[in-house]
């Protein structure tokens, strides 16, 4: 545990001038896609970034919560963070102390979605959600699974 905790620490050090970030423990969890972890005795939300799950109340939403709680609740996490998302949210990657990528996780557990508007350029993202579609893992069951983006727009369109 100690040479994996030094090697996280060496991490962080190494990538420290490129990358904006702080590691706190998780307090709650909102959704697939926004957690919640203190920094400076506060509750800092945290949207990840590069992924969108599906809503609440959307099919799988549930599922995507659940499955980003079983990986973060109540753990320390590291956060390289990207600035702050139109709803003042903080944008970041999160890793597990011993280096697991959440976001990845979650894309390659076929619990979202890569999010192409907000990272058009994240080949990794691209080929783990591939992967995930050609094995039909978590929402890729679903024969037509709908886009988050899709389905909030449909919400605001009913209105």
């Amino acid at each position: 545990m100690r040479i994996v905790t030094y090697a996280v620490l060496l991490l962080c050090l190494t990538c420290a001038p490129a990358l904006a970030g702080f590691t706190g423990p998780v307090v709650s969890v909102i959704d697939g896609d926004t957690i919640e972890v203190l920094h400076y005795t506060q509750p800092e939300r945290v949207r990840l970034s590069g992924i969108d799950c599906p809503e609440k109340g959307q099919a799988f939403g549930n599922r995507a919560k659940q499955a980003v709680s079983a990986l973060v609740f109540g753990r320390d996490v590291i956060l390289q963070t990207h600035g702050q998302d139109k709803y003042r949210r903080t944008l970041g990657d999160v890793f597990l102390l011993d280096g697991t990528h959440v976001n990845h996780t979650l894309v390659k557990d076929g619990w979202c979605w890569w999010y192409r508007k907000y990272a058009p350029a994240d080949t990794v993202l691209e080929g783990l959600e591939k992967e995930a579609r050609e094995t039909k893992k978590g929402l890729w069951a679903d024969p037509k699974p709908v886009p988050p983006w899709e389905w909030r727009k449909s919400r605001v369109l009913a209105r």
